[in-house]
């Protein structure tokens, strides 16, 4: 499993606004696999800016998200990746023949306070190294 184009394994988190869950589960596998993974992320329906809560919540954690703003989700980021993780966003997903889809059942951090959101950014980070430990199996 991995992108043609860079012979790593690519993973797109998509949820509805872009704006939270996805974001964090992109920068979390971003940070943890050193570039070995290549990562998207989107919504269905776009917010306008990352959540400021999901930030700050972030930022304790060492990533900064501050610069990141929510993509709209394509069809072509469909196609160029091996696993769609979805959080949410229902129907609004396509499915592709041969990818494979992983729905991740997630608090949604939209109108909450950091504590609140402290709790799914740390379910979000360790669902994210059972992903890298499948993705890239130690040899």
């Amino acid at each position: 499993m991995s992108d043609t184009a860079s012979g790593r394994p690519s993973v797109l988190f998509v949820c509805v606004h872009n704006a939270g869950r996805s974001q964090m589960a992109a920068a979390f596998l971003t940070h943890l696999s050193g570039g070995r993974v290549e990562v998207r992320s989107a919504g269905s329906a776009p917010a306008e800016t990352v959540n400021p809560a999901v930030i700050e919540a972030m930022a304790e954690a060492g990533i900064d998200l501050s610069t990141e703003v929510p993509k709209v989700l394509t069809s072509a980021a469909v196609q160029a990746s091996d696993v769609v993780i979805t959080m949410g966003c229902g129907d609004a997903c396509p499915v592709v023949p041969g990818k494979r889809y992983v729905d991740w059942a997630l608090a949604d951090p939209a109108g909450q306070g950091v504590d609140a959101v402290r709790s799914i950014r740390d379910e979000i980070e360790a669902r994210i190294r059972t992903l890298l430990a499948d993705l890239l199996p130690s040899r």
